[in-house]
């Protein structure tokens, strides 16, 4: 049989429901390749023990299918609880904190069949689109090692993209589903808020900007996981109702997709960014699209306003008991001191206020999305940076003036919630991958689908490499 690991995780699973293909042999070739690459690109992390993956395997083979993702061998971005497996965040605060339970989404995938072989690196707390952190250090980019793999899904990115993994979860506040995809050459799904429920645990109504989600090379394998893990929670308020997703959908042909660009020139950008993702839809508009260009179609300084004002809230929530420990204090890094210390300072008027902008805004969209089935950008305003800058600092010749401020282009999506799907959009100049955001109206993530199977099946980037330079 051909290499296993070049096959996406339908087929892979497949084979195995077949008998044409056994579990162990799966995870045989998965830690030989891990062996093989990881300690180049630093993606996988918390390894278990091989002896031990390979007799869950060979039990797997043994018993009854248990689910979607039977057999399949599956890492977990280190942000969530894998019972029995270091949770680290990336922070020295958390270094030695092992899981005693599987967070709702991996106790999902765990039912499914998957055998859970360990982490995916992310920056710490998953704060930044750059994976890196002093705990497990920094994961490299497999197209350039000298450059960022993005973040702060960057592990997972990277792991399918160099066939460690045929699928991996990932969780996205702003972008960290979308960039390292673009950065990498994969696809990545950050669906509609509640689709994929949080844990149900603490605060489970204010804080709807972060959500899980699936990453893989193909987006029928989007949907195989994003069945797994979706569907409500009943110890959780808002989340939506369980559907059956098929990235085969329907005909594409007639579809509407407006091309924000660069919102009006408001978007700082890299040169060859808009070109490249222009091509995209150019391959839409082969298969029947409608391509519009969009006018900014809301203010960004109040997108921007309302957006930092609830990231950090939420953050300094969830970073608040260490920011009460002296001697955990001193082991976060300065953005996260920053931001938790912003959220802490604001009034329940600012964020009353942020939260109006944000209804502001969902309303505009929701008209917007009346006219279009899709919103398009690029997933990120710069290329693949140097590997040890921990942050652009400007964007051809525009300052910026906070550590995330260059991925302003994930903002509209995530400040409400609606479904934002990263497709490859091809290679650059130098060789390094680029993405483009479809972003949908919100619960129409099946819409998203359909549209990322129409243009893969005319794109396959997942499968090419860059063209010489």
């Amino acid at each position: 049989m051909d290499d296993v690991l070049e096959l996406e995780a339908g087929a892979q699973v497949a084979l195995i429901a077949q008998g044409r293909l056994s579990a162990e042999e799966l995870m045989r070739a998965t830690l030989a390749r891990i062996e093989a690459v990881n300690g180049t690109v630093n993606a996988i992390v918390a390894l278990r023990d091989a002896d031990t993956l390979l007799s869950e395997a060979r039990a797997a083979d043994k018993g009854p299918g248990r689910g979607a993702l039977h057999g399949l061998p599956v890492a977990i971005k280190d942000l969530a609880n894998v019972a029995g497996i270091v949770t680290s965040e990336g922070s020295p605060a958390y270094v030695d904190r092992v899981a005693q339970t599987d967070d709702l989404h991996v106790a999902r995938i765990r039912a499914a069949g998957a055998i859970i072989l360990g982490k995916t690196n992310t920056p710490e707390f998953g704060l930044g689109s750059h994976t890196f952190n002093p705990v497990h250090g920094v994961t490299h980019n497999p197209y350039d090692p000298t450059v960022s793999c993005g973040g702060s899904s960057g592990g997972a990115a990277v792991a399918l993209a160099t066939r460690m993994l045929s699928i991996a979860d990932g969780s996205d506040m702003m972008g960290s589903l979308r960039n390292p995809a673009g950065w990498n050459n994969v696809y990545g799904f950050r669906p509609s808020w509640g689709r994929v429920p949080a844990e149900p645990e603490g605060d489970t109504y204010l804080h709807q900007l972060s959500t899980n989600g699936p990453m893989a090379r193909c987006p029928a394998d989007l949907a195989l996981l994003l069945k797994v893990m979706s569907g409500p929670d009943p110890r959780r308020p808002h989340d939506l109702p369980a559907m059956r997703f098929d990235a085969e959908g329907a005909g594409i042909s007639g579809k509407r997709i407006g091309w924000l660009g660069d919102w009006g020139r408001a978007w700082a950008m890299e040169d060859g960014i808009l070109d490249l993702c222009q091509g995209a839809m150019e391959v839409f508009a082969e298969a029947g699209c409608v391509i519009e260009p969009v006018t900014a179609p809301f203010s960004l300084d109040a997108l921007w306003d309302s957006w930092t004002m609830l990231r950090s809230w939420s953050v300094s929530v969830g970073l608040a008991p260490l920011m009460a420990d002296q001697a955990a204090r001193k082991k976060l890094k300065d953005t996260a001191i920053w931001e938790a210390e912003r959220g802490m300072a604001m009034s329940a008027a600012e964020v009353q206020a942020a939260s109006e902008i944000r209804s502001d805004w969902f309303r505009t969209a929701a008209a917007l999305f009346e006219r279009f089935d899709a919103l398009a950008a690029p997933t990120a305003q710069v290329w693949p940076f140097a590997i040890d800058r921990a942050y652009p600092e400007a964007i051809a010749g525009q300052g910026m003036d906070t550590y995330h401020r260059w991925m302003e282009v994930a903002v509209p999506a995530s400040l409400i919630g609606l479904p934002a799907l990263a497709l490859p959009a091809g290679f650059g100049p130098r060789g390094l991958p680029m993405g483009v955001q479809l972003i949908g109206r919100y619960g129409n993530d099946q819409g998203l689908l359909a549209l990322a199977e129409a243009y893969h099946r005319r794109t396959l980037w997942p499968q090419k490499r860059p063209p010489e330079t």
